[in-house]
């Protein structure tokens, strides 16, 4: 089911007063109940022009009855059903399709990431520097909620062998806030349907060497009593994934030049 609320992309939202580019928000939701609405809040208070797709992933606790009431609300927030449980790659599979902004950013539906962080992230594309804009909770001076210590191993050990297998130097290949670049994400497919989505991207913009940067976020981490849902086999799929599409392209690559 999908909400056309949307404004056609050369018109203003009500929130967004900044001229020349449109920023295509992506926020996969299910079973937000508890932190939709000031999420929700968060971003469409910035003074940016700003379109809201959430894409609501099979919810059961009335999260899409507040998407629902909200997009009557503000034109510029559209919602779209999954017909299931799909997984958050599948959610973004579909929310970033339908983005039409200049750049597209995710934003998870929880408050472990701060919207008023998108101008930083902003920056380096408005400037015409980068392709995508990784938002990494490992480096500047911002602040972060403590929490789990072997999460944070498992994230920095991902992102050492994503480095390894990309040859390139992040601090954070596990971050939610990813900027892109519409025309860039779009071209890239999507396979992974579940948490798998941040190391296939990772390896596949690495592959189109497309220009990187990193800047520093909060993190306003939630424990698993607030709603957290990524565990340790999320941990494992992650690194299968890494190998997965690193190794698919570099048979992909070997094949394509031998038929040449």
């Amino acid at each position: 089911m999908t909400n056309d609320s949307i404004q056609p992309e050369s018109s203003q939202p009500e929130s967004g007063s900044s001229p020349g580019f449109k920023l295509s928000v992506v926020m996969p939701v299910y079973n937000e109940q508890a932190t939709l609405r000031a999420v929700i809040e968060r971003v469409l208070a910035l003074p940016l022009a700003i379109e809201l797709i959430c894409v609501d992933d099979g919810s059961r606790d009335g999260s899409a009855e507040i998407l629902k009431e909200l997009a009557s609300l503000h034109p510029q927030l559209r919602w779209i059903e999954q017909p299931q449980n799909m997984g958050k790659g599948a959610a973004l599979r579909r929310g970033i399709a339908e983005a039409t902004g200049d750049f597209v950013v995710v934003q998870d539906a929880d408050l472990e990431y701060d919207p008023e962080d998108y101008p930083r992230l902003l920056a380096p594309l408005l400037a015409g520097k980068a392709d995508v804009v990784y938002g990494s909770r490992f480096m500047g001076g911002e602040p972060h909620r403590v929490l789990y210590f072997w999460h944070s191993v498992g994230n920095r050990l991902l992102t050492l062998l994503s480095n390894c297998l990309t040859n390139i130097n992040l601090t954070d290949m596990e971050t939610c806030y990813k900027m892109f670049r519409r025309e860039a994400i779009q071209s890239i497919p999507i396979e992974e349907d579940r948490f798998g989505f941040e190391p296939e991207i990772t390896v596949k913009i690495a592959r189109r060497r497309l220009r990187i940067y990193e800047v520093g976020i909060g993190y306003w981490g939630r424990t698993y009593e607030e709603g957290k849902k990524i565990g340790w086999k999320d941990g494992f799929r992650a690194l299968y994934c890494l190998l997965k599409y690193s190794f698919k392209n570099v048979k992909t690559t070997a094949a394509s030049k031998s038929s040449n």
